[in-house]
């Protein structure tokens, strides 16, 4: 294995497009041909594979979470999953979920000079989280599968949605978009027109682990391999080690508000629970049929043909801590 490690930074990420503490040519100077600014996700493939080639064991990313995604996704098509290299997140995109578990905990000159430290002292991996990367496949063996940590749809993809418009993007940081996000969502449910259509959700199958699945209408769903999101929000329960923490909230749930209210303080008391309009728990396998987009670490991706995703535990990372 390389001594050495590999940074690959989006220039186009929120903290990155300018460059006060001159962190682009220190970098460019200690790593050489490993300081790598890919132009589109193509030329990210052809950075990882070249990484592979010559044996690099550790992959820094400074971007957002849908660079992340990009780079989990090349690192799984390049590399042996018996040889998987370690990875660093330096946050620095509009959103970045993915950090707030397994992120590098610096960012920046200070985030290079303890990378460079850990390589000289050969202790990349001491200390260490390991995650599952959250993989989706499509029914079309044409189409590769791509890596993430956190996916959703039917509501979530609707708020991502307004999210990504100019107007809240290119203005305000991820902790204000986030929240002018959630405050527009909630907005939709205020008016009745609006409140109506989101309801109502998404028609979707879903069978868990193989086993026989069910359709019904969908207000919400969410999927993640992390274990712990952004501030205390943690939507999920009945979870178990190494699967994928699912949360389905079915068409018209009622208590909507305070059900909102007790998630997003990573509480999900007993009513909650017994509530059969609200599902969580774990599985290492999940089958969707949609008509609809879905979003996975931010990027609202197509659902297919015939509308079948497969999101499966993908490979165990080790996300480097500084």
């Amino acid at each position: 294995m390389s001594s050495n490690f590999a940074l690959i930074r989006n220039p186009r990420s929120r903290k990155n497009v300018n460059d006060p503490d001159n962190f682009r040519k220190e970098a460019q100077d200690y790593l050489g041909k490993w300081f790598v600014e890919p132009p589109s996700r193509e030329s990210i493939i052809e950075a990882v594979q070249d990484m592979s080639r010559q044996e690099v064991d550790c992959i820094a990313v400074d971007g957002g979470d849908g660079t992340v995604s990009d780079v989990l996704t090349a690192i799984y098509h390049a590399y042996d999953d018996e040889a998987l290299p370690a990875v660093a997140i330096l946050p620095s995109g509009n959103t970045n979920l993915i950090a707030s578990d397994v992120g590098f905990g610096q960012r920046g000159l200070s985030a290079l000079k303890r990378l460079e430290e850990l390589c000289e002292n050969k202790t990349m991996r001491y200390n260490v989280r390991r995650r599952h990367a959250l993989g989706v496949r499509w029914s079309d063996p044409a189409r590769p599968a791509v890596l993430g940590m956190f996916h959703g749809m039917a509501a979530y993809t609707r708020a991502i949605e307004i999210a990504h418009k100019p107007a809240i993007l290119d203005h305000f940081s991820h902790e204000m978009a986030v929240a002018i996000t959630l405050a527009s969502a909630f907005g939709k449910l205020i008016f009745r027109k609006t409140r109506d259509e989101w309801m109502k959700g998404e028609k979707v199958f879903m069978a868990k682990n193989q086993e026989n699945g069910q359709e019904d209408y969908c207000f919400l769903f969410l999927s993640t391999t992390l274990n712990q999101l952004t501030k205390s929000i943690w939507p999920f329960w009945n979870e178990k080690e190494g699967g994928i923490h699912y949360l389905k909230v079915k068409d018209h749930p009622p208590h909507l508000l305070a059900a909102s209210a007790a998630l997003l303080t990573g509480r999900s008391p007993a009513w909650l629970r017994k509530n059969r309009h609200y599902d969580s728990g774990t599985a290492h396998q999940i089958t969707l049929k949609m008509s609809h987009d879905f979003v996975l670490d931010g990027e609202v991706m197509e659902s297919g043909a015939d509308g079948i995703t497969h999101l499966f535990s993908g490979p165990l990372f080790d996300f480097i801590q500084a």
